[in-house]
């Protein structure tokens, strides 16, 4: 008599990419399939080794509400370069700028001094560092070196002349997204010797109002965030026993140039 086969395994799928109806955004995997676009049959958009990552699905979902082909997507802190392939994908013209370039497509420049020129870019797309959670460079220029809890460091003042750029650089009544989390953490409180105090920075609130003061506000998005980190026993213990939250959403910003 035949052993009966063990059932195949097959790779995992990704549902089918369509617009969110909604305000909450959800999506299980980081990067969507393409389906080939770019000549193979499954292409990663940036780099999931890349600590800090943009969901490629949340720039592509962006893209297909308020650009069209043949646009000029621009991302002035491109990280791997997720919002390029995205952009590829999708048949719009894609420009990638970081501090720290991390691949050849991606040209160098600090997102507080944009090297285009006025009202040229059709949508703009930006997912900044969220404090000093992530290093992103050895780079002393880099705004991922400022401490969001710390008036002193220029955090806020930095990311005011990014939106600065940003409003400049986009064409009129065109729009742009900005993806960010608050953050939290426990550090030393000299003031105490050596106990620690709770640090919450409301960094989504604060730089939508900043935003504020330059485009007119369209939508907010919580986008849910799928974290393996948001699932070991060990940090939901001590969120648990800290009395503090895991960052479960990322805001998404969407503003328009009047």
């Amino acid at each position: 008599m035949d052993k009966p086969r063990s059932p195949k395994r097959t790779p995992f799928e990704r549902p089918t990419l369509r617009v969110m109806p909604t305000t909450l955004w959800e999506y299980p995997s980081m990067h969507y399939n393409p389906g080939g676009l770019r000549g193979r049959p499954s292409a990663m958009q940036g780099d999931k080794a890349y600590t800090g990552a943009t969901p490629s699905w949340v720039i592509w979902q962006l893209l297909m509400r308020y650009t069209r082909e043949g646009d000029t997507i621009v991302d002035p802190m491109c990280g791997s370069g997720t919002t390029i392939d995205v952009s590829t994908d999708l048949r719009r013209t894609p420009i990638g700028l970081d501090l720290v370039p991390s691949r050849d497509d991606i040209r160098q420049a600090d997102a507080r001094k944009l090297p285009l020129k006025a009202d040229s870019a059709d949508f703009v797309f930006i997912d900044p560092p969220y404090s000093t959670h992530i290093t992103y460079s050895d780079d002393p220029a880099c705004i991922g070196k400022l401490d969001a809890a710390d008036p002193a460091s220029g955090y806020y003042a930095a990311m005011e002349r990014v939106i600065a750029e940003i409003h400049r650089i986009l064409k009129p009544r065109r729009y742009m997204g900005l993806y960010v989390s608050d953050s939290y953490r426990k550090r030393a409180n000299p003031e105490q010797g050596s106990k620690s105090e709770s640090v919450f920075m409301p960094i989504g609130f604060e730089l939508f109002a900043r935003l504020r003061t330059h485009f007119k506000p369209i939508d907010i998005i919580s986008v849910v965030r799928h974290n393996q980190k948001l699932d070991r026993g060990n940090w939901r213990k001590a969120a648990e026993e800290g009395n503090f939250f895991l960052r479960g959403f990322n805001y998404l910003f969407i503003m328009k140039k009047e």
